[in-house]
């Protein structure tokens, strides 16, 4: 199995915080917010993690260098911001196997990745997505399921202040998928191609009981610390 980590976002919204690095090198307890993810990698037994760069890419190249906690560290570096699914499909030369774990680099959940990839093989899914329960839902999108966990519908974010299930932004993809995707263009997985695959791909959600963090904001980056202080110094 691939692992690939989407780097290359602008973080626009977490500029008056960080505005001198990519947000996935935003600090924490002194070291970059993406080293969590490496660490969670690297404890899944990743050999390899291709990362997805883009704004300031040579940033992040220098913070982490060519290898983390035993894993090789590979760069893919899209020539102009190609979105969630562009950046993907533009480095799927440097992605080995049948399946890919892709995780957004600005979110973070507590999830047993053996699980979600035994749960994907035993549905043959073409596509797996993990649904983090959340306090307050309103800025992150879902899924809508059937009774045996089919992905039936998307939804995009809602104005309505309540808890449920989000997109925590942890998928598998089968390697045949991201070959679909046209080479070069700007598209999201999340609005452009799911809702178009949906009625004709085999996309199930994992439901994680697991703790959930995205560092988007700077009112969520504020939680960041105490989010992850039982892991300070790891």
């Amino acid at each position: 199995m691939s692992a690939a980590i989407l780097a290359g976002g602008l973080g626009s919204r977490l500029w008056p915080v960080v505005a001198d690095r990519p947000k996935v090198l935003a600090p924490v307890y002194g070291r970059p917010y993406i080293t969590f993810l490496l660490d969670q990698l690297a404890d899944a037994s990743i050999e390899e993690v291709v990362l997805l760069t883009g704004f300031r890419a040579e940033q992040v190249r220098c913070a982490l260098g060519e290898t983390y906690a035993g894993m090789r560290l590979v760069y893919s570096q899209e020539p102009s911001p190609l979105g969630t699914a562009g950046a993907v499909r533009w480095a799927l030369r440097r992605l080995f196997g049948t399946t890919v774990l892709l995780l957004n680099g600005d979110s973070y959940c507590d999830l047993d990745l053996a699980a979600f990839r035994n749960f994907h093989d035993e549905r043959a899914a073409e596509i797996s997505l993990v649904l983090a329960s959340v306090p307050e839902a309103s800025r992150f999108g879902t899924a809508l399921v059937d009774h045996q966990g089919r992905v039936k519908r998307f939804q995009e974010k809602t104005d309505m202040p309540a808890g449920g299930w989000i997109n925590a932004g942890i998928y598998l993809l089968e390697r045949p998928l991201i070959e679909e995707i046209p080479v070069g263009r700007d598209l999201s997985l999340e609005r452009d191609l799911f809702p178009a695959w949906v009625d004709f791909k085999q996309i199930y959600d994992f439901r994680c009981a697991g703790r959930f963090l995205d560092i988007g904001t700077p009112e969520a980056y504020a939680q960041v610390d105490s989010f992850f202080s039982c892991t300070r110094g790891s």
